[in-house]
């Protein structure tokens, strides 16, 4: 007759690799939000600024590699823009002009 051995789920080494392996995921992402570019394709073409209901500004970090401008207009539609467009550029500076001001 054969001994069955248990797996004893509290082992040392176990534990051991369970937390090595917790360190290893959460190392350097956000606590929060998105783990990746929001914007797949970006427009160069120029949007009136009348139809531009709001513009967030997200920088590069941990989640993408490449900063991104999301413009919503006033039908409710979000756009991502080229942050290398001239005219996108402008409005971006624009705005963090406008928000150096105010601090």
């Amino acid at each position: 007759m054969s001994r069955s051995r248990s797996f004893a789920p509290c082992s040392p080494l176990l534990l051991l690799l369970l937390l090595a392996a917790c360190a290893a995921l959460s190392r350097g992402a956000p606590m929060a939000g998105e783990l990746r570019c929001q914007c797949v394709e970006t427009v160069s073409e120029v949007i009136h600024p009348k139809r531009i209901a709001q513009v967030e500004l997200i920088p590069e970090g941990p989640h993408c590699g490449v900063p991104e401008v999301i413009a919503t207009l006033k039908r409710g539609e979000r756009v991502c823009l080229d942050p290398n467009a001239p005219w996108v550029k402008l409005i971006v500076t624009r705005i963090l002009n406008s928000k150096s001001k105010k601090l």
